[in-house]
């Protein structure tokens, strides 16, 4: 009966723990490669919506999304994917995931976003268009309730 108890309760727990996980200050970055903040009020529907569908929602959504990281909500896009790390720092864009890895500011090039060899399908943002992310971050990255982005057929 204890190795019963040992296997379904306390063998899970210690998996559980014994993950590691991956947080932003973990990955190397170069923080002079980031574009600087819009000074703009950001408009989702308008500035944002647009580039997440020509960039990022191809490989970002659907019942498979690259490492396990849809962009279709809010809540999944503040989320992050398979490292279990929030990939957008509440009004903090310096200090979120997702703009290093779209500035292409990370040592390590499989985290930017677009992947390099997909940007003649999905083009890679430009400094403005990252700094408008950056503006819609620090702005509290606000979404429509209700709203689901889906890949441009």
């Amino acid at each position: 009966m204890k190795k019963q108890i040992l296997i379904k309760y306390v063998v899970p727990l210690l998996a559980v723990g014994m993950v590691q996980l991956v947080s932003a200050e973990e990955y190397e970055y170069d923080a002079a490669k980031i574009p600087p903040v819009s000074s703009k009020q950001v408009d989702f529907v308008k500035d944002i919506q647009p580039l997440i569908e020509k960039s990022c929602i191809g490989c970002h959504s659907g019942r498979r999304p690259k490492s396990k990281y849809s962009m279709e909500t809010r809540e999944k896009t503040i989320a992050g994917g398979s490292s279990k790390v929030k990939s957008i720092v509440d009004k903090k864009s310096d200090k979120s995931p997702l703009i290093h890895f779209m500035a292409d500011s990370t040592k390590d090039e499989e985290l930017w976003m677009p992947v390099v060899d997909k940007r003649d399908k999905y083009p890679k943002l430009t400094p403005e268009q990252i700094g408008l992310f950056r503006a819609w971050i620090d702005q509290g990255a606000k979404w429509p309730e209700g709203l689901v982005l889906q890949e441009k057929e």
